[in-house]
């Protein structure tokens, strides 16, 4: 595969999107990993941003596209569908989102993602791609990463053993949230995520930070302090401002520091990057 060339290299961010809903205030917010990632890697500073996803006809939809526009991201390479937007159910306690229910995804769970040949040239000409566990993108990842650079993927708190060993050998960069582990747990299953496949894993903790490791060597990084209004989409950001830094020629621990900054920006705003909308 060609390498791609400074000038050319960006981030093609693929699979979710949603509204979190957040009940208390009566309003709701664009979100989902992939989404986050691609607008939030350019927010922080990341030109060649591209999200590739499918995005529902009604109202909550329409916010998205509006917002993912807004952001200075294209929608060439967005598909939209009749049908009902993910919607995660939320309520804010103390600056901190506390999940009440979702409808899994809406339409999204229902309409496999399929990767045609102009996404595959794009991935190939950017060279980075990110996705997650809340993507349906399973399937696909063997094509995607036959054609990237370097494959992150957010495993959020998941842990399942099958899952894990089907994707960890197809990523480069495997992302999980771990803030119930302590350090020897963290080491032990930053190892067995090795063993699986993945050359590189960083599990983000909260507010004792993250942890990074390439199989050799060990990085920690801790927060930002930032003034909390909401931390929704802390996590997402951190990962944008890590990639972001990373595509950029930074090395670990100065990516690392990137993502701990965006992360601590990211609370300093309502939702994962703002635009409230009133819920009905």
């Amino acid at each position: 595969m060609r390498s791609t060339s400074s000038s050319e290299r960006g981030l093609v961010s693929i699979g979710d999107n949603v509204v979190d809903h957040f009940l208390d205030q009566g309003v709701y917010y664009p979100g989902g990993n992939a989404l986050n990632v691609a607008v939030l890697a350019r927010r922080f500073g990341l030109i060649n941003s591209v999200y590739i996803g499918i995005i529902a006809d009604d109202e909550e939809g329409k916010h998205i596209q509006s917002c993912l526009i807004a952001e200075g991201l294209s929608d060439e390479y967005v598909r939209y569908v009749q049908g009902e937007s993910g919607k995660a159910k939320v309520n804010l306690v103390a600056g901190d989102r506390v999940f009440a229910g979702s409808n899994k995804g809406g339409v999204r769970k229902r309409l496999a993602l399929r990767m045609d040949e102009p996404d595959l040239a794009l991935i190939k000409r950017l060279g980075s791609v990110h996705s997650s566990c809340f993507s349906y993108l399973e399937l696909e990842l063997p094509r995607i990463r036959s054609h990237a650079e370097d494959v992150s993927f957010d495993f959020s708190t998941g842990r399942d053993q099958g899952y894990l060993a089907a994707i960890c050998p197809l990523v480069t960069t495997a992302f999980f949230s771990g803030a119930d582990m302590d350090d020897d747990e963290t080491q032990t299953f930053i190892r067995h995520a090795h063993l699986l496949g993945a050359p590189t894993v960083c599990v983000t903790q909260g507010e004792r930070g993250a942890v990074f490791s390439d199989g050799a060597s060990l990085h920690r990084q801790g927060i930002v302090n930032a003034d909390v209004v909401d931390t929704m989409g802390a996590g997402d950001a951190f990962i944008a401002g890590f990639l972001t830094a990373k595509i950029q020629g930074a090395d670990i621990d100065g990516s690392l520091l990137h993502g701990a900054k965006s992360a601590a920006a990211a609370c300093e705003w309502p939702g994962a990057f703002g635009y409230p909308h009133p819920a009905n």
